[in-house]
C-alpha cells in the first residue's frame, strides 16, 4: 500500500510514482473540490499525459478505481482517519489530514 500525499489546496496538480504490481507507475494528478456536489474529484493522466480518468469522486468505502480496472493502475481507497466525522467524503478543508488516499495493487 502507498499513501498518496494530498492536501486541501484548491485545484492541485502533482505527479506521483506509485508501486503497482511490482512496477513503478508515474501518474499525473489533478484534484479539485466540486462545490456543487460537495466532494473532491480526481483526474489522472499517465506518464505520456494521456488522460486515463476524469472526475472520479473521492468517497470512502469503495475502490474508486474499480470501474477502471481495465487500465491496470491498481486500486485506490479514501480512508477516514477520524472516526468522529460522520461524513464519508472529505470536505474542502480536511483532505490529506482527516482523509487520506491509499493506493494498492490491482485486485
Amino acid at each position: 500500500m502507498y499513501i498518496v500525499p494530498l492536501t486541501s489546496a484548491p485545484n492541485q496538480t502533482f505527479t506521483a510514482t506509485i508501486p503497482i504490481d511490482q512496477k513503478k507507475v508515474k501518474l499525473f494528478f489533478f484534484l479539485r473540490y466540486n462545490t456543487e456536489q460537495k466532494c473532491w474529484e480526481m483526474d489522472l493522466e499517465d506518464e505520456n499525459k494521456k488522460q486515463l480518468i476524469h472526475s472520479v469522486p473521492l468517497i470512502c468505502g469503495l475502490n474508486i478505481l474499480e470501474q477502471h480496472s481495465y487500465l491496470n493502475i491498481g486500486s485506490a481507497y479514501i480512508v477516514k482517519l477520524d472516526i468522529n466525522i460522520s461524513d464519508d467524503r472529505p470536505n474542502e478543508y480536511n483532505l490529506g489530514e482527516k482523509f487520506i488516499l491509499v493506493w494498492g495493487d490491482t485486485e
